[in-house]
């Protein structure tokens, strides 16, 4: 986050000087309008805008509401940014960029919604590998990041064609016009045996929110469904922001030559939480490796390939900003059960905590099994601590300081709660407050979360949270919550419809981002702007029809049963299906199994009483109401 100072002239300043005797100090501080630039405010992934000087938990305004609506082309996955008083489109404007999925790209009023210049980047994918946990479009998923020294947009789009490709952009913030060539994602990497193993766009998703660092321009890449896990693998890239040339290195985190299971990953998606930097190095977490088609334990390697060089999965891992050499890696020692169980700890961002006042340098993160770990940076091997949750987390932490000077840190795995930041006898981190405001949602648990404060106010931090869908139709809530607790409790200030998310298969992993007296929200097909003085949020369900062509099935259920290739599926009207999961595992388009959880399996249409030959089989959401309809 960066702030663009108003400058006065000799005349505003001596007005200022003759109303000194009758407005406190706070009251002569101008409030300055601020940029949001990068996902969560700052590289360090706090979540923190602590220049907010409009909106206070202690006086919130009894008119909050919905500003304006802005229809957009497609889902909106990646978190708005925003810069100040821009020369853009005819006039001066406080400008907001929102990406969606259909690789399209807006610059906004930010006061009053208005599309002041769109552009399109070329043909999203569909349903990249048959893999439904996403919206209909993969476009541009990951957050871009804004350098306003060089006025670029940097980000990352997705193009459909055989193969498609990911392209690199830098735009122009006053045009929408690319400041040079695209590039095409491309790398290689050596692996373990000396073969050379290469980038296919096919194979990797990118998810993680984009870093701007020391120069240059990093993004992380995952799977699509942990679907043809012999092909993806987990990498982090990099390029220099004047030119958009790769660097020489690159971090691959699974180099092996081979596999017992043919079952490689170790991805790079966080959930979308952005690749993190604490000005010397640069962190991120990566999720499940090591198994295949069956979670049962006759089906998966005797042992664990984890090593910490060759493969780093579930981990949280440092590396150097040339992208040359790992600084430090952290690894719970339960690392092969977390991939039988896929308990990935890189469903959730690494935040790096702001130094502390023992100038303790710390890290944390929640882990896909419910554990909330708290690290050191500067020597990540062990853990300072451990938390255990009573949910897991498709999510990532934020952090503030409160009215006392002590530093805290927010989760939201299923629940929002709060953690005191203690560093005497030694670092821990101490619960503090909850709510239990934010409903269940049908998707998997854990939300994202953001804080605003101005730190010339007490008791003005406010926590929001938009939480998933948890209502039919699929329906987006916006939270605040004063920070301050009372009596242990995060007293609600404010919730609202937000926009709809009908794509319920893929998880609403949404950022609002709050700045200069207002909060954005985006969703499917659509952008919210709150504010005081606003009205009731009505939100219209954009109609989205779930059906596949004539010639395939789809059937999702509770998996029951496991004999050899044939699986018992329990779907939601009661009915048992037999589905034969051969080609979805010969053709790794398929998810690992555990009973009792649900899965959508597709394949060839086939006639009633016959197995389904699946096709792909996918891992579906908790609740029925997240399911896609079956055909």
């Amino acid at each position: 986050m960066k702030s663009i100072r108003r400058v006065l002239g000799p005349a505003g300043l001596s007005l200022l000087a003759s109303l000194g005797s009758a407005l406190c100090a706070d009251q002569l501080t101008l409030a300055s309008p601020v940029a949001v630039t990068t996902y969560h405010y700052d590289n360090q992934r706090t979540g923190w805008n602590r220049e907010e000087t409009q909106l206070s938990a202690a006086a919130f305004p009894t008119s909050f509401g919905v500003l304006a609506s802005v229809p957009l082309d497609d889902q909106v996955d990646a978190q708005p940014l925003l810069v100040p008083a821009q020369t853009i489109a005819g006039g001066v404007h406080d400008v907001l960029y929102v990406v969606t999925e259909g690789n399209t790209v807006y610059a906004l009023d930010a006061n009053s919604g208005r599309i002041l210049l769109s552009r399109k980047l070329g043909t999203p994918v569909p349903t990249p590998l048959g893999c439904g946990n996403n919206g209909p479009n993969v476009g541009i998923t990951g957050t871009p990041v804004i350098d306003l020294a060089r006025q670029r947009l940097y980000l990352i789009a997705y193009l459909n064609g055989m193969p498609p490709q990911y392209e690199l952009h830098a735009l122009n913030l006053l045009t929408l016009g690319d400041t040079m060539a695209p590039v095409t994602v491309a790398a290689s990497h050596t692996l373990s045996d000396g073969t050379t193993f290469r980038f296919n766009a096919t194979y990797q998703r990118q998810r993680p929110a984009l870093l701007e660092f020391k120069g240059n321009i990093y993004a992380g890449f995952g799977s699509f469904c942990d679907f043809d896990a012999n092909q993806s693998r987990g990498w982090v890239l990099g390029w220099s922001a004047s030119k958009l040339r790769p660097l020489a290195a690159n971090e691959l985190n699974d180099t092996q030559a081979s596999s017992t299971t043919d079952f490689f990953l170790s991805s790079v998606w966080m959930s979308g939480y952005g690749l993190a930097s604490n000005g010397s190095d640069i962190f991120f977490a990566t999720g499940n490796s090591d198994c295949n088609f069956y979670k049962s334990p006759e089906f998966c390697p005797p042992a664990s390939t984890y090593d910490g060089v060759t493969n780093v999965q579930e981990s949280v891992i440092g590396v150097q900003p040339s992208l040359a050499a790992r600084t430090g890696v952290f690894t719970p020692s339960n690392v092969f059960q977390m991939d039988i169980d896929d308990a990935d700890l890189g469903a959730a961002g690494v935040l790096l905590l702001p130094t502390q006042t023992t100038s303790a340098a710390l890290a944390t993160i929640v882990s896909k099994d419910g554990r909330l770990w708290l690290l050191n940076q500067n020597a990540l091997g062990t853990a300072v601590g451990m938390q255990q949750l009573g949910n897991g987390c498709w999510c990532g932490p934020s952090y503030f300081v409160g009215a006392d000077g002590v530093g805290r840190v927010v989760t939201s795995a299923g629940a929002l709660q709060t953690w005191r930041v203690e560093t005497s006898p030694s670092p821990q981190l101490a619960a503090e407050a909850s709510s239990s405001a934010i409903a269940a949602s049908e998707q998997d648990p854990g939300f994202f979360t953001v804080i605003s404060s101005n730190s010339r106010r007490a008791n003005s931090a406010i926590i929001w949270a938009v939480g998933r869908p948890s209502t039919s139709p699929p329906t987006l809530t916006l939270y605040a919550f004063a920070a301050t607790a009372s009596s242990g409790t995060l007293p609600l200030l404010y919730s609202a419809p937000a926009g709809s998310w009908p794509n319920t298969g893929g998880n609403a992993n949404i950022v609002p981002m709050v700045a200069n007296g207002k909060v954005y929200v985006g969703s499917y097909q659509a952008l919210t702007i709150f504010g005081a003085n606003g009205g009731a949020a009505v939100i219209s369900a954009p109609q989205v029809s779930d059906s596949l062509p004539a010639s395939l099935s789809r059937v999702t259920g509770t998996l029951l049963a496991v004999h050899g290739s044939r699986l018992t599926l329990l779907t939601r009207s009661a009915d048992k299906v037999v589905v034969d999961a051969a080609d979805a595992a010969g053709n790794q388009r398929s998810a690992a199994l555990v009973l009792g959880q649900a899965y959508t399996a597709v394949g060839p249409t086939h006639a009633a009483g016959t197995a389904l030959a699946a096709s792909a089989l996918m891992r579906a959401k908790p609740g029925q109401d997240a399911w896609p309809s079956d055909q």
